[in-house]
């Protein structure tokens, strides 16, 4: 365990995913995500993992500059949840290390459950007993995948091989388009996902 609050990974509190193993390789071959991908990711772990709180830090500008983002994060007064947010950081730089380094097992895909519930009235502000809003609607979870996308302003220094750099960026993109679909899952009706 990484000692974040609220980091549920493997536990016994994380939810358990209704997703078969054979619904997520069909996910995977339909995104085009190849074990390649997963390798590529792997061997630039120690970049992600030095790059992940800046890659958060600039995703979270752009929520906090949209009043119809940042809204999810206010407490009942109307005033940001500063410690909330803390905490969501937290794991949303850890998210970023795991995309890069977890094997897509069923402790994953447990995860990745966990992760669309604490956007929905289900689970949202149940990790961090908090008060702000009980709903990060899915349209909002959906459209934040092209901001989330973009790795090269992060690896550039790092990665001089445009290529190379191309190939890490399509993997992460793949890797991210496979979360965000597997986070959707409850927030749909049984039988339409």
């Amino acid at each position: 365990m990484t000692g974040i609050p609220g980091y549920d990974f493997g536990s016994v509190r994380s939810a358990h995913s209704p997703v078969s193993a054979e619904e997520l390789r069909q996910l995977e071959q339909t995104l085009g995500w190849t074990a390649d991908d997963e390798q590529l990711l792997r061997k630039h772990a120690a970049l992600f993992e030095a790059q992940a709180e800046k890659m958060v830090d600039s995703w979270r500008a752009v929520i906090g500059s949209q009043s119809h983002l940042a809204q999810w994060f206010l407490a009942p007064d109307g005033k940001p949840d500063d410690e909330y947010k803390a905490a969501v950081k937290r794991r949303f730089v850890r998210w970023v290390i795991d995309v890069a380094t977890r094997p897509h097992d069923q402790a994953w895909l447990d995860y990745q459950e966990e992760i669309g519930l604490r956007h929905t009235p289900e689970k949202k502000n149940k990790a961090d007993a908090r008060h702000t809003p009980p709903l990060v609607p899915l349209r909002y979870v959906l459209a934040f995948v092209p901001l989330v996308t973009p790795l090269h302003h992060f690896f550039e220094s790092a990665i001089r091989d445009r290529a190379q750099l191309d190939a890490i960026e399509r993997a992460w993109t793949r890797a991210v388009h496979l979360h965000v679909t597997l986070w959707a899952r409850p927030f749909v009706r049984d039988g339409l996902w």
